[in-house]
């Protein structure tokens, strides 16, 4: 069978080369001129964000390993988390492990008896309101813990943050090993999408960049067509395509179709900055603008997830100062002098849906004949990560069998 995927996003990758490891032959079409989507890099070789993984994202891993890249997705924080207080003065580290959290050292601020039953709770499933309602008899260990996890996973604040979304992250996260957090050793450039494409060149995936889907023909009940400015690809019983696009750009296509019609923002900054480190140095941040920080030798990328009220320019010295007595407080090496160095900013206006107390499922994985969809917003019981869009993509390829 001949298979056209529409997007390369990490799920538009990851369907391209499961498609192609089952022996279909594989167009991947992209609308712009870069593959990663919103997990990738810029043109000047630099990221768009601070992506990491943990080791519960056994699908990215996986991925990762099959294009021959796990290897360069290190550990930088192996002992536990930096987590700097801005507001109390004071670093400590925090195992995302909860084995690890019998050490008085590595528990989260906060933690007690009753909020470690809290955490048990929210991790059953079917669990209805808000995170923040479920922590609220634990402030201390809302703040310190479950916010920044929230934040990370769901990129939704927690009074709006749907338990039953959360609910899905806490389980993964009691596997040995699922905290385990790892980031791209150089970048997810050359750590991710180039041995993605690498691999897909290897299967004999042809890729197409700039080629934009205009249309999508269909009769009944199913799809009959591709619409590129090119020209149309007809779609028949061995012709068959996969989406693998956010939401409204799905949306567009399929009218009708339902997708989340509320997304939240992530706002990136990124310091030009030498900082002397020999490696990746990873440091959460509570009590200010931002909630992460990944240290590289020439750069510093800071995180503000679920961004709305953040403007650029006017936060930069803000989170600059914040950083730095991050930094200092961690005896990072290099100097980090008062005045922010030249910074570039980076916003993804819509980044993930919003996670919200109304959980909608995704549509059907095939709307029409020789049509699926794919995206990390197509993953039926997780949120919106790159865990999800491995899967979804690799769903979306099994869907259309062996060759």
């Amino acid at each position: 069978m001949s298979l056209h995927v529409v997007g390369a996003g990490v799920a538009g990758l990851a369907a391209a080369l499961e498609a192609a490891a089952r022996g279909h032959a594989v167009t991947l079409h992209e609308a712009t001129g870069f593959a990663g989507g919103r997990a990738r890099a810029l043109p000047d070789g630099g990221d768009n964000g601070t992506h990491v993984l943990l080791g519960a994202n056994t699908a990215a891993l996986d991925f990762l390993e099959v294009i021959g890249a796990r290897h360069r997705w290190i550990e930088p924080e192996p002992e536990g988390l930096p987590v700097f207080d801005l507001e109390a003065g004071r670093l400590r580290q925090v195992a995302l492990d909860p084995r690890r959290w019998r050490d008085p050292a590595r528990r989260p601020p906060g933690l007690t008896g009753a909020g470690l039953l809290a955490v048990l709770r929210a991790g059953l499933p079917f669990q209805g309101g808000t995170v923040e309602q479920a922590f609220r008899a634990h402030p201390e260990f809302l703040r310190g813990f479950v916010e920044p996890l929230v934040l990370a996973a769901l990129n939704t604040p927690v009074a709006e943050a749907g338990l039953a979304w959360l609910g899905p992250v806490l389980r993964r996260l009691a596997w040995p090993g699922a905290g385990r957090l790892l980031v791209a050793r150089d970048g997810l450039g050359p750590d991710l999408v180039q041995p993605a494409l690498a691999a897909l060149g290897r299967h004999g995936v042809r890729l197409r960049l700039g080629h934009r889907l205009r249309g999508i023909e269909r009769q009944g009940g199913r799809a009959t067509a591709l619409v590129f400015g090119d020209g149309t690809l007809p779609l028949d019983r061995r012709t068959a395509a996969i989406l693998a696009l956010p939401p409204w750009e799905a949306a567009r296509l399929l009218p009708g179709l339902p997708v989340p019609a509320l997304h939240a923002s992530i706002l990136n900054l990124h310091f030009s900055h030498a900082s002397g480190v020999a490696a990746p140095r990873f440091l959460g941040l509570l009590g200010g603008a931002s909630q992460w920080m990944l240290v590289r030798p020439d750069a510093v990328a800071v995180t503000i997830s679920a961004a709305a009220c953040r403007t650029g320019e006017a936060v930069a010295p803000l989170v600059w100062a914040e950083l730095r007595r991050a930094a200092l407080a961690a005896d990072l090496p290099g100097p980090w002098p008062e005045e922010a160095p030249p910074c570039r900013l980076v916003r993804e206006q819509r980044a993930t849906p919003l996670h919200g107390v109304a959980r909608i499922g995704p549509p059907r994985l095939r709307p029409l004949r020789h049509l699926a969809l794919a995206g990390d917003w197509m993953a039926p019981r997780l949120p919106a990560t790159l865990e999800a869009a491995v899967r979804s993509g690799r769903r979306a390829a099994q869907a259309f069998g062996q060759a």
